[in-house]
């Protein structure tokens, strides 16, 4: 009784479960489609529908403000997809749609919610279409992904009707403080993701958007911030990733492990409450979900590879946007002295 007691202590303590439910009410007939249909646009719906929950709920969004999200989500994707095959091209608009992500902190902090939740699916779901599938599948696949948005609008519309809370907040949102140097910060996230998208084209990397995201990802704020995030990704991947192995390598391969794994990574974004726990958690799945479709032979190098280089280069950027703002405070106060 001891046991189960300090068990339920954990769990609650550890996972998000009223957020979980939500989740899987989305995710799982995806889930249940992908297995049925074996399409890969099932799954890549998964993600984008998982990123509009995460903006609406957290930010309380009605349902025109979930569909506008969705529609960013839908033209970022098409356009850095269709700008893949011009390497140059698709590193300037992958750095401008990071700028842009962050750049709505201007109008509240919070907004940086909205901006990761558009680029991110956009960024994984357009780079894996164009390194994984042949041209025309991949076309066929974005139309499919476009033409079955609106479902994943009803289901996410499904659960927030199923929450009453986001019914009855009839006050306007507020969105936070507005950031006095989003330029800096929105610069930094793109100055990270243009070397880390340079990297990829340039050297032909194998699951590149890892190491894009990456790099963004610990653009958070100031240094001590941004390192600690970076350790807590490096934590993860290195305990996720080798134990997804070890349990995919004793496991059969077959679709309905795959699609399980695939499910469980889109529901860690959701399920934890801390960050380390969750992106392990999400680590595992990864690499679990590789290995059960016959394909993971390199997840654990590239996984971890990717999480380390593009924090790296995350962290420099990082390091570059406070030394200019150091220099700007101190003209600042040069000029203040003198007038």
């Amino acid at each position: 009784m001891c046991t189960a007691t300090e068990l339920r202590k954990i769990l609650a303590r550890e996972v998000r479960i009223g957020d979980l439910f939500k989740a899987v009410i989305v995710v799982g007939p995806l889930g249940a489609a992908y297995f049925i249909s074996g399409e890969d646009a099932v799954s890549d719906l998964g993600l984008i529908a998982i990123s509009l929950l995460i903006a609406a709920f957290k930010l309380r969004f009605p349902p025109k403000l979930v569909a506008l999200h969705l529609l960013v989500i839908l033209v970022t994707l098409v356009t850095l997809f269709l700008a893949e095959a011009t390497r140059p091209l698709f590193v300037l608009l992958a750095a401008f749609a990071a700028f842009l992500a962050s750049a709505l902190t201007r109008y509240g902090e919070a907004l940086r919610t909205v901006g990761n939740w558009v680029f991110i699916p956009a960024l994984y779901v357009a780079c894996k279409l164009y390194e994984n599938t042949p041209l025309g599948e991949s076309f066929r696949q974005v139309g499919i992904i476009v033409a079955f948005a609106p479902v994943i609008l009803m289901l996410v519309c499904a659960v927030q009707i199923y929450d009453r809370r986001i019914l009855l907040a009839h006050t306007s949102q507020s969105y936070g403080r507005a950031s006095s140097d989003w330029f800096l910060f929105a610069s930094a996230s793109a100055i990270a993701v243009f070397a880390a998208a340079a990297l990829v084209e340039i050297f032909n990397l194998a699951q590149g958007q890892w190491l894009i995201w990456s790099a963004a990802s610990v653009v958070v704020g100031d240094l001590a911030t941004s390192t600690n995030k970076l350790k807590l990704r490096i934590i993860g991947a290195l305990v996720g990733v080798p134990l997804g192995l070890l349990t995919g390598l004793c496991l059969p391969a077959s679709r309905i492990g795959y699609s399980l794994a695939a499910m469980g990574a889109l529901l860690t974004l959701v399920a934890f409450n801390r960050y380390v726990v969750g992106f392990g958690a999400r680590c595992f799945f990864i690499a679990l979900a590789a290995i059960l479709a016959g394909s993971g032979s390199g997840i654990p190098e590239e996984r971890i590879t990717n999480v380390f280089v593009g924090g790296t280069f995350g962290i420099i950027a990082v390091v570059l946007g406070e030394f200019v703002r150091r220099c700007l405070a101190r003209k600042s106060a040069e000029r203040s002295e003198f007038d």
